[in-house]
């Protein structure tokens, strides 16, 4: 990847957002069907796009929000719908669309008491906690969010009763309604003003910040946290999360201090990621460049990304913290410091996750599950808890409560972040010294992600590719040990390509939205012999692409 030279540099005003333009944008542009990029496509988690490229406006949010209106009279779903939405600049524009559709069609929508925004793991914790031991009236959620993606960008997902993300059977019903609605202009869609719909008998205010503080004593030592005193910094990036950081330190009394509490649209306050953008990743040093620089202020100090679904772990040790790293420890010390968790329950993991997650989950005599990307394919696990832990190495994770019962089935990113601070409380070391200590047992890693260059054609035939389009023996000088085109966790077929080798491996994607493949890769032996794989990698993907032809 060529790095921008303004990565880790404060934002230049010349590449803010045009606010004004993004917001009249979605209300005035419409959707043209006959091209595919402003057809509502729902990928890996939710619907995704842009208003001033047409991909994001209004006729889409009415009518996904009419298909899942839809979607829950055809599945007999009747319970409450809890929605939340984050701080980008179309976020709060879609939720008020939104909220009149659900109001016109008579849905129970739970909005937040103090009209402010709502995390995505408050959304799924809530959505399980009613559900709980109930098997009618069940309740499902939408959250309006494009996660740590530019400020430009809008994005609306749909959490069935289950409260993770919709599996593919379900965003494939709703979408393929929203695009019939939109191309008989939006005929059979029902709403009322957003004046009237807020007020509606049916719309129902509701603690979720209340709701999820008080739990958090079920899934982290919150009492450990605030006896040890350690200084704990948070940045929530001008997201979702920045009211829940200010309530978590002063509910659990802890020495926690917010280092940025702006909310601003354009996220001028962000230092610009690798490519030049403005982009809320806390697992990319460039876009947390700041909250870097400030990490010998605290013992331990973290970071969410807008819709707080992924964390970000700056230790006073080691700096921010490779995503893979940190799941490796926070698989090392919940599995020992869980009492109450079964010993049948596994480490699960996505397919491009660290091999160092797999050592460790051997050392420590458990079961790895390992699963295509996308956070889909941990639900049923984590609802019947055979799963302790779960992450992929974009950041995102979540865990199990104390007693081995369900938290949330999405991504949280506040509690791996106060989980840090636990592990820093009771072991008197920060998660990089723990690194340091798993890297010496079971060796230190490189890895990396890479692009190359794929026609449409190529993408569609590497998605379908079978183990035997693979001619290669040898990966960097080692036999090829697997050659994977489905999960071992659960067979499922992983879009792609995975092979490994005894100290390495590579897996190889279609990206869905660019003419490129991503390929992802990993040597336990040093940076030299990582490159060796890469450029195999990529002789190897090609070879099996002409094959398949």
């Amino acid at each position: 990847m060529k790095i921008s030279p303004f990565a880790g540099k404060p934002a230049d005003p010349s590449i803010l957002i045009d606010v004004p333009a993004l917001l009249a944008a979605y209300y005035t542009a419409r959707p043209d069907l006959s091209v595919p990029a402003q057809r509502v496509a729902f990928g890996t988690s939710g619907h995704r796009g842009c208003s001033l490229d047409s991909s994001f406006n209004e006729a889409h949010i009415l009518a996904i929000t009419q298909a899942i209106c839809l979607y829950r009279k055809h599945q007999g779903i009747d319970g409450p719908l809890y929605i939340g939405f984050d701080t980008h600049a179309l976020s709060e524009p879609a939720f008020k669309s939104t909220l009149e559709v659900l109001a016109a069609n008579r849905v129970d929508a739970m909005v937040d008491a103090d009209n402010s925004y709502t995390p995505t793991p408050v959304i799924s914790h809530a959505i399980l906690c009613y559900n709980r031991k109930r098997k009618r009236g069940l309740a499902d959620g939408i959250v309006i969010t494009p996660s740590h993606n530019p400020p430009r960008f809008g994005g609306f997902k749909y959490n069935p009763p289950h409260g993770g993300p919709a599996n593919n059977q379900v965003t494939g019903w709703i979408q393929e309604r929203a695009n019939d609605l939109i191309a008989e202009k939006l005929r059979d869609v029902v709403r009322m003003p957003f004046e009237q719909a807020r007020i509606a008998s049916n719309v129902h205010r509701h603690e979720y910040l209340d709701r999820y503080l008080s739990d958090l004593p079920a899934v982290v030592d919150m009492q450990a946290i605030g006896e040890s005193k350690i200084h704990i910094g948070v940045d929530p990036l001008g997201g979702a999360s920045v009211a829940y950081w200010e309530a978590i330190g002063e509910r659990y009394r802890l020495n926690l201090e917010v280092v940025n509490r702006t909310v601003d649209p354009t996220f001028r306050f962000m230092t610009v990621d690798w490519d030049g953008q403005i982009r809320m990743d806390p697992s990319s040093g460039y876009a947390m460049a700041r909250m870097v620089g400030l990490k010998d202020r605290f013992d331990i100090a973290f970071a969410c990304d807008p819709d707080a679904d992924r964390h970000g772990i700056v230790s006073h040790s080691a700096g921010l913290l490779d995503p893979n790293h940190y799941l490796a420890v926070a698989v090392s010390y919940l599995f020992a410091n869980r009492p109450q968790w079964s010993e049948a329950v596994a480490v699960g993991k996505t397919i491009v996750s660290s091999a160092i997650i797999d050592r460790v989950a051997a050392g420590l005599n458990r079961r790895l599950i390992e699963v295509p990307v996308g956070f889909k394919w941990f639900v049923e696990s984590l609802l019947d808890g055979t799963v302790g832990f779960c992450g992929e190495e974009s950041s995102g994770a979540t865990f199990l409560r104390r007693d081995g019962t369900v938290w949330t089935t999405d991504k949280d990113g506040l509690i791996p972040n106060l989980l840090a601070a636990e592990i820093t409380a009771r072991t008197g070391s920060d998660p990089g010294e723990h690194y340091r200590k798993l890297a010496a047992e079971f060796g230190d890693p490189q890895y990396e992600r890479i692009d190359a260059p794929a026609t449409a054609e190529q993408k569609a035939r590497l998605e379908k590719l079978s183990p035997e389009a693979v001619t290669a023996s040898e990966l960097a000088s080692e036999p090829i040990t697997s050659k994977l085109t489905s999960a071992r966790g659960n067979h499922a077929p992983i879009g792609g390509l995975k092979v490994t080798t005894a100290s390495g491996w590579f897996a190889a994607r279609p990206s869905g939205t660019e003419s490129i493949y991503k390929i992802y890769a990993e040597s336990f032996k040093d940076r030299a012999d990582l490159q060796v794989i890469l450029r195999e990698a990529q002789a190897i993907v090609n070879r099996a692409l002409e094959i398949s032809s």
